[in-house]
């Protein structure tokens, strides 16, 4: 790895120290041009220097959202700098996404093995998400779970016998659109009646042994779905109409 330069962002004075300690003695390609304990004095840095890599700490001065737009701004005006996030936020998962969406390189959690040179590494030569093995984990499992949860919902259309159809109709009964605004939904081929029709069709495939003898309304319908997986809560999404 060739020499590089490198400004730290980072205002606890203790992890600074740690953090300076660990790129002197297992990263002795960077050079520490610069260290910034605010918003204002990394700005003042920028000024004057020009890094190669940006090590942002994302909670400063108590606020998480100043380490996000300065991630944020830094990509949009210093084009070629990588911004590599190391931060002890290990369960703030929101913070995550919007410091990604920011346009950051990566993710080093102050957990586990920390920051290490492949890490540093990896972020020098150009590779994007870079992730210790904390937040891996992290990541990892919600892959997982996503991945189960879509298993789950296929096993469901194909067991209830479940067509195209009949998803776009209790996915937008569940958006709350009424029968007569599924029927102008693009690609839609049927009127109030068909679908009122579907609707009973629906109610005798979900609900097989029946519900107790009480009527099963719209709303009960979709609260089976939900319960069958057929539909996904997370990605309740209307079609162009």
């Amino acid at each position: 790895m060739e020499k590089f330069k490198v400004i730290i962002v980072e205002d606890v004075p203790l992890e600074l120290k740690g953090t300076e300690g660990i790129f002197r003695n297992d990263i002795p390609e960077a050079q520490i041009i610069g260290t910034a304990d605010s918003e204002i004095s990394y700005w003042k840095l920028m000024k004057e220097n020009k890094p190669d890599l940006v090590l942002l700490d994302l909670g400063l001065g108590g606020s998480t959202t100043v380490g996000v737009e300065i991630c944020r701004q830094t990509k949009e005006t210093r084009k070629g700098i990588k911004v590599l996030i190391f931060t002890g936020e290990i369960l703030n998962e929101k913070l995550w996404v919007d410091v990604l969406d920011a346009g950051a390189d990566g993710i080093i959690l102050k957990s586990g093995e920390l920051l290490t040179r492949g890490d540093v590494r990896s972020v020098i030569e150009g590779k994007r998400l870079v992730f210790n093995q904390p937040i891996l984990e992290k990541i990892v499992e919600k892959f997982k779970n996503t991945v189960d949860s879509q298993l789950i919902s296929q096993e469901a259309i194909v067991n209830y016998e479940i067509d195209e159809y009949d998803e776009r109709f209790l996915r937008h009964l569940a958006l709350g659109y009424t029968k007569e605004q599924i029927t102008n939904l693009r690609g839609m081929p049927f009127g109030v009646k068909s679908l009122e029709k579907r609707q009973n069709e629906l109610v005798q495939k979900l609900f097989p042994d029946g519900n107790g003898g009480v009527g099963i309304n719209a709303t009960r319908l979709v609260v089976r779905a939900l319960e069958l997986r057929i539909l996904d809560v997370d990605n309740l999404i209307p079609d162009e109409e």
